[in-house]
């Protein structure tokens, strides 16, 4: 059996030789990782642009708190 199993290649991942890396930029002012340390625009680019020089694949930026009774963020700030 192939190790693929049918799936195709993600442009701009790598191939299945390797796991790819993901780097995480938590922008709530209220993180349990980093305590709002790259809650600025400015800050949370810089930190994610650091990410991928260290080698991350791809940057994921968490944007809506999971804590519990936390604000939700509604859909026009989602995709603002």
């Amino acid at each position: 059996m192939s190790k693929q199993s049918g799936r195709g290649r993600v442009a701009g991942l790598p191939g299945w030789d390797r796991c790819a890396v993901m780097g995480v930029v938590n922008v709530t002012p209220d993180s349990f990782s980093d305590g709002g340390r790259w809650f600025d625009t400015t800050s949370a680019v810089k930190h994610g642009l650091a990410l991928v020089e260290e080698g991350a694949d791809l940057v994921d930026v968490g944007g809506e708190s999971t804590r519990p009774g936390a604000t939700r963020v509604d859909e026009d700030e989602e995709l603002r």
